[in-house]
């Protein structure tokens, strides 16, 4: 049975990875040019609409979860006497 692999050998691998794309990105590019080609502007603008909306929570909310409206005068702890 192999052994999985430790997470500094992942992070090791992960950054190899990544560097290399970018290597390739930058020898793929022409430094001359003056825009992206169409298919990659397409792809960066599609990335700045995503950013700008908003995102939904994963939060469940108060209703969700049941909990009284007013939690600033509730009390979640009272004494047994």
């Amino acid at each position: 049975m192999s052994r999985p692999w430790s997470d500094a050998v992942r992070q090791k691998h992960m950054r190899a990875i990544c560097e290399e794309i970018g290597e390739r990105l930058q020898f793929m590019m022409d430094r001359t040019a003056q825009e992206p080609p169409a298919r990659l502007a397409a792809l960066l603008q599609r990335f700045e609409e995503l950013e700008q909306t908003a995102a939904p929570s994963i939060a469940p909310s108060l209703d969700e979860l049941g909990a009284p409206q007013n939690v600033g005068s509730a009390r979640f702890y009272e004494p047994h006497e």
